[in-house]
């Protein structure tokens, strides 16, 4: 699995034009699934996402936990994060079919809301409009191939 996550003041997501999910302070995800993924990545990137210390202390140090922080998670599922861009025209042969994904985006949700987090999501498969304002900037990515 691959996440792209933004340290946010605020972000929500738009489908049709109507709000469908917002969060002030936290992270924006943007969760991507391969077709190689199982639950144990799911469960991976769930447990680093909701450990990632990137938010200020006393001491404006990126420090503290999302946890401590007192952020909120927005997921947001994010096929594109699997692009073969090897040529100009994007391949998504790497990306894990619907049926795969979508279990395995949810099971990542759960996990966060196990922990304890608000997390809201957008709408799988829809064509959404997300808008975030970030902190910092601090995005960080996430590849359980890597962790």
């Amino acid at each position: 699995m691959r996440a792209v996550i933004t340290r946010v003041s605020s972000a929500s997501v738009s489908v049709n034009g109507k709000e469908v999910s917002s969060i002030s302070k936290g992270f924006l995800v943007l969760l991507g699934v391969s077709a190689e993924d199982t639950e144990m990545e799911a469960d991976k990137i769930a447990d680093r996402i909701c450990g990632l210390r990137v938010f200020e202390d006393e001491n404006g140090k990126m420090n503290l936990s999302p946890e401590k922080a007192g952020a909120e998670i927005l997921m947001v599922s994010q096929f594109t994060l699997y692009a073969d861009c090897s040529s100009r025209r994007p391949s998504f042969t790497k990306a894990a079919p619907s049926e795969l994904a979508r279990p395995l985006y949810e099971r990542c949700v759960e996990k966060c809301r196990q922990r304890g987090f608000k997390v809201e999501c957008g709408i799988f498969g829809a064509e959404m409009m997300v808008s975030s304002v970030n902190d910092g900037p601090v995005t960080l990515l996430l590849d359980t191939a890597e962790l």
